[in-house]
């Protein structure tokens, strides 16, 4: 789709050219498999002063794997991880593969109401998680779900650097009632478990998103999407066995996942963890470890920019930089550029196209809307069709507005346990964004709008209802109602409009310090302002967008 007359390079990433690159390999085990014989001795994790090669790798999969089994786990189970950026997610997700199971990735930052909720959808019957997030959260909930077993570990293993900007406070724990995962990756070494394959169509993995009127949905990236797009990253973004990788995304996100770890796994180039970000020591990892390839939100790159040991020679070998999940004003990629001499590659995708459908291809700068000033989110990649369709359902011309549908062999089955949302979001396989956008006739496409009420806050996505039902719970609360507003750091952040019951009262600071304890850290909100009244259709329904309106006055 587009005109490539006066943009030879683009003829190369037509989408209506075929491919190769989906027939590689069945299954993301396969592929795993295919690397570590190529290259067993190679880093594929480095975690501070950590090392990981692929054969142990391998070794300490299998371990887990032959754990879990010995347990009565079966094929098609689940595992939840709810991890940090740290060795043992990627240890867990490829041992539940070769158990035969699905992975379920669940926001470290989520609280006890937020994962019941996801244990309970998922079905999940094994729980992976941290110490620390055991005793402090999960402790409290998993008898109320299926899982059977859970599995404990510290952030403190793999490495011995135990950094006190990254780790305070941090101690190993003793908790009788978990499975210890070193224990039993220990107890089980040496044993593999039997050889099995998936089918393309098997799910890999669940990875939430949140509607916008109802609960979160898992989406069902099947084996075909992971490796699709895995696959997709290495040729779009020009990588090979040679590059390194910097792990700035959560792995829990479907960017962490594909861009980071599957895509690590089907190179066999080293995966840089450092736990969670924190810019100064992201400095001093990328000064260390030389990454050459990220994919970030443009928070991330915001932070580097103004980290105090923010200087030009540190991130001279990270030359692959790509950005996603929030919009990009051209300016910090401007600012970027200047301060360190790297473009900022803009990517676009969602949880349900197992992260990219357009990108900006390696080599290229994507063009600004001279009348938004947008920065384009790139070209569809590689077999993607993607149109623009009108409220009739009926596609659009280049120039005009309209819904973003994507069709592509990254394109979810479906999301588990929910045919109805699966038929009026995917239909016959075209996945209805609830983007708002165009194509210019160059081929470049724009994002302008969301149909969604959903806010992104600095590449999190928040569901207003969730945040409304926190603040229904305080007795001072009537009303609420949540929108995005713009924000210089985040892009966009969360703020409450509340109306109080007669003869209460609460301030502002008070209501965000009641979210900030029953919400994750991203989905509180940062804002609070009060109104007599909430304004409303004459059938009750909240007016968000003539508050978002009143904010952009």
């Amino acid at each position: 789709m587009g005109i490539y007359d006066e943009k030879p390079w683009l003829a190369r990433y037509d989408h209506g050219q075929p491919h190769d690159i989906e027939a590689e390999f069945p299954d993301a085990l396969s592929m795993f498999r295919a690397t570590v014989e190529r290259n067993p001795d190679g880093d594929v994790i480095r975690y501070f002063d950590g090392r990981i090669t692929l054969r142990e790798l391998d070794g300490l999969s299998d371990a887990f794997a032959a754990g879990l089994l010995e347990s009565g786990f079966s094929a098609g189970d689940r595992v939840a991880l709810y991890l940090q950026n740290v060795p043992q997610f990627v240890i867990a997700l490829v041992g539940t593969w070769k158990a035969g199971g699905i992975a379920v990735s669940i926001n470290p930052m989520n609280r006890g109401r937020e994962l019941n909720l996801l244990l309970r959808d998922s079905g999940a019957t094994v729980l992976v998680c941290l110490q620390g997030l055991y005793r402090d959260v999960a402790a409290a909930v998993v008898g109320d779900t299926d899982v059977a077993t859970v599995i404990t570990t510290s952030e403190l293993e793999y490495q011995t650097r135990d950094d006190p900007r990254i780790f305070a406070g941090v101690e190993r724990i003793d908790l009788p009632d978990t499975v210890d995962m070193a224990g039993l990756i220990d107890r089980f070494r040496g044993r593999r478990p039997p050889s099995l394959s998936f089918s393309p169509g098997d799910t890999a993995f669940l990875t939430y998103t949140s509607g916008t009127t109802g609960p979160p949905k898992g989406a069902m990236n099947t084996h075909r999407n992971v490796v699709f797009n895995s696959q997709a990253y290495r040729q779009w973004c020009s990588l090979g066995q040679d590059d390194v990788v910097l792990g700035v995304a959560p792995l829990f996100h479907i960017t962490g996942l594909i861009a980071h770890v599957t895509t690590s796994l089907l190179l066999g180039a080293p995966l840089v963890l450092f736990y969670r970000f924190e810019p100064s020591v992201a400095i001093e990892t990328i000064r260390d470890e030389r990454p050459t390839f990220t994919v970030g939100s443009i928070t991330v790159f915001i932070a580097l920019m103004n980290a105090p040991n923010a200087e030009r020679d540190a991130l001279a070998s990270l030359t692959k930089i790509w950005s996603g999940g929030a919009p990009i004003p051209p300016s910090t990629v401007k600012a970027f550029s200047a301060a360190f001499g790297q473009y900022i590659h803009n990517i676009y995708g969602l949880t349900e196209t197992t992260s990219p459908s357009h990108g900006v291809p390696a080599g290229a700068e994507a063009p600004v809307d001279e009348a938004s000033g947008a920065l384009s989110v790139g070209v569809p990649i590689y077999n993607t069709v993607v149109r623009i369709v009108g409220d009739d359902g009926k596609d659009l011309p280049a120039g005009e507005i309209g819904e973003i549908v994507t069709t592509g062999p990254q394109v979810v089955s479906g999301y588990r346990n929910k045919p109805e949302e699966t038929a009026a979001a995917i239909p016959g396989g075209a996945l209805h964004t609830g983007d708002v956008g165009y194509m210019d006739d160059q081929g470049w496409f724009y994002i302008v709008d969301r149909k969604k009420d959903q806010i992104n806050a600095g590449g999190y996505k928040v569901w207003p209802r969730e945040v409304e039902d926190v603040l229904y719970e305080h007795e001072a609360v009537r009303e609420a109602a949540v929108v995005g507003v713009p924000d210089q750091y985040r892009g966009e952040t969360v703020k409450a409009f509340v109306s109080l019951r007669p003869g209460r009262t609460v301030t502002a600071e008070e209501l965000i310090a009641f979210a900030k304890e029953r919400m994750a850290a991203y989905k509180y909100p940062r804002q609070v302002e009060f109104l007599e009244e909430i304004p409303k259709t004459v059938t009750g329904k909240l007016l968000r967008r003539e508050l978002r309106t009143r904010e952009q006055a």
